[in-house]
């Protein structure tokens, strides 16, 4: 289709040019004639017209001309669906369910348009163009255009948290998973005592705003010329490169003399020996709590664990353990006795065991973890299967928090298509070892400006390696304040208001987080769009910028936190 236009109106400009050397007499006659003749061999003035408007429809990344045809062959199933859910409003607004009975109403209507009888408040401009068409002079909907319309909304809606269905668990109103405000007050002063944040809304952000000013003055004033950020002609920040420090002269030496006295050893005789001393097989066991009535348990727990720490299955297992144990016996084990929650007793036992050695603590504090995730392969008929665009295979990601003692604190599945920063968070909180991270670090996918707000309030740094850093948008502490070095880098100012008119709210979701009513990774996806009525989002969103601009701002100017990021990640 645009080849064709823009071929007709190559033509078109060409016999303008050949034309304009005619007598003006002859000029337009000519010019006329040609263009008719050009329109006509292109499928006359109707088709180009109508294709013209399909040209303009698209324009600007405009996709809803794309959807009708979509919908079309799948109508039945959202109006089968929004049937027997039981959705509601989690806010005041009725219009979006009031549009919702009205396209039920019309279900079975045989006209293509409806009358206009309903408000679209509830969407964009776009939209209204889209839907909204005239008909004999009275303007009309159109009706597979206003269906497709409602059912995006809703679907946004249950997403966001604007709308919640009854009865459910992953959908249900967020608001009733909260702690009730009163008790979130007898708590209130212990918790922001142990996190260090000051207990009432003018406080934290008096305190918040001083601290991002004076970083700020002082990252200004520290800018020289031979300083490692500088900035190029359009005032976009750039950073030099870290001089590489150089290993000790004896390190090679070190490394061959320890890997000549490190002796091989077998998967299976590591499980064993750390059984000896840590006994975390007593976790396991029949889900009556009884003794397994096995011969020789311990043996087959340890094959077990093997089999399916190392992805191997039953079968294969049971192949490469002849007279050990049989398929169904390793099947049945790790259905019935090893189930997750012992399974995670049993690795409490293990980190708690490792941490009480000398030798982990050379390596790191204990104090930071890393989080990153990792391509598995997954049969396709399973229902956390996606086939991954980078990887270009089906599976799903195993989502891990690795300790800075390099031990691995928790580990969970994700989807392939899910933005990792969501499930940060909750690694941290769910680890109940003895090893607690109170800073983490990840790359461009472990962060987001909400998720740097909730990390905040949780007293939890979040540090991460982000491969855009400087074109994300910085904000100034206070619309009025300039600086002479850094101040092309800062495009935008913070809404403190917003941050202070629901200091509460957050608050009640941080303490029902801190009491384990819900998880951080539940309230992110229902807080993972720019909802117009979601105002907790924005609340956490305008918190979350000031904290990742202060982050970046340590970021730029301090080396060692740059060696740290970037050998962390």
């Amino acid at each position: 289709m645009n080849e064709m236009m823009i071929d007709a109106f190559a033509d078109v400009v060409q016999h303008t040019g050949e034309t304009a050397k005619l007598p003006d007499e002859e000029k337009d006659t000519a010019l006329g004639k040609r263009v008719r003749q050009t329109i006509q061999a292109n499928g006359g003035a109707e088709k180009l017209q109508t294709e013209c408007q399909m040209l303009q429809a698209y324009h600007n990344n405009n996709y809803l001309p794309l959807l009708p045809d979509c919908y079309r062959y799948h109508r039945a199933v959202p109006f089968r669906l929004t049937e027997r859910l039981q959705i509601r409003s989690a806010t005041q607004s009725k219009v979006l369910l009031q549009a919702l009975e009205f396209i039920h109403e019309h279900r079975n209507k045989k006209k293509p348009h409806l009358p206009a009888d309903i408000s679209l408040s509830f969407t964009t401009p776009r939209w209204h163009t889209f839907i909204r068409e005239k008909v004999d002079g009275e303007m009309m909907f159109k009706k597979h255009h206003l269906e497709v319309c409602v059912f995006s909304h809703v679907a946004d809606g249950i997403g966001n948290g604007d709308m919640y269905v009854e009865g459910t668990e992953a959908y249900a109103d967020y608001r009733t998973q909260l702690l009730p405000w009163a008790e979130c007050q007898d708590i209130l002063d212990g918790y922001c005592s142990a996190v260090g944040l000051p207990t009432s809304a003018s406080d934290f952000v008096a305190t918040l705003r001083r601290k991002y000013t004076k970083l700020a003055k002082w990252v200004d004033k520290a800018q020289t010329e031979a300083s490692d950020l500088y900035f190029d002609a359009d005032g976009k920040p750039h950073l030099r490169q870290l001089t590489r420090l150089s290993d000790p002269e004896e390190a090679e030496k070190l490394v061959a003399i320890m890997k000549s006295r490190m002796t091989e050893r077998h998967l299976l005789d590591v499980l064993h020996h750390v059984h000896h001393w840590v006994g975390y097989s007593r976790h396991f066991g029949p889900p009556s709590g009884s003794d397994p009535k096995l011969r020789d348990p311990l043996s087959r727990y340890l094959i077990t664990v093997f089999g399916y720490g190392c992805n191997l299955g039953a079968a294969q297992t049971a192949r490469h353990a002849r007279g050990l144990a049989t398929e169904r016996v390793i099947g049945r084990l790790n259905a019935q006795h090893i189930t997750t929650d012992k399974l995670d007793a049993a690795i409490r036992d293990v980190i708690d065991e490792y941490a009480r050695f000398r030798l982990p603590f050379i390596w790191g504090s204990g104090k930071t973890a890393v989080a990153d995730g990792t391509h598995f392969e997954l049969y396709e008929n399973n229902l956390l299967g996606e086939r991954h665009i980078r990887y270009g295979g089906y599976g799903g990601i195993a989502y891990h928090h690795i300790s800075d003692t390099y031990v691995a604190l928790f580990s969970r599945f994700i989807a392939c298509g899910v933005w990792e920063a969501v499930y940060i968070l909750d690694g941290l909180l769910q680890n109940k070892s003895v090893l607690q991270p109170d800073a983490v670090h990840a790359d461009t996918q472990g962060q987001s400006e909400a998720v740097f707000g909730l990390a905040h309030l949780l007293g939890i740094k979040l540090m991460p390696r982000m491969r855009n850093w400087n074109k994300v948008s910085m904000y100034r502490p206070d619309r009025n304040l300039t600086f002479e070095h850094i101040d092309s880098w800062f495009n935008r100012h913070i809404k403190w208001h917003l941050i202070e008119e629901h200091w509460q709210d957050m608050m009640q979701v941080i303490l029902s987080i801190h009491k384990g009513k819900l998880l951080p990774s539940w309230l992110l996806q229902k807080l993972n769009t720019d909802s117009p009525k979601n105002k907790l989002y924005q609340a956490f969103r305008e918190l979350g910028r000031v904290v990742r601009t202060m982050f970046l701002l340590e970021f730029v100017s301090d080396p060692q936190t740059r060696r740290e990021v970037q050998s962390a990640t």
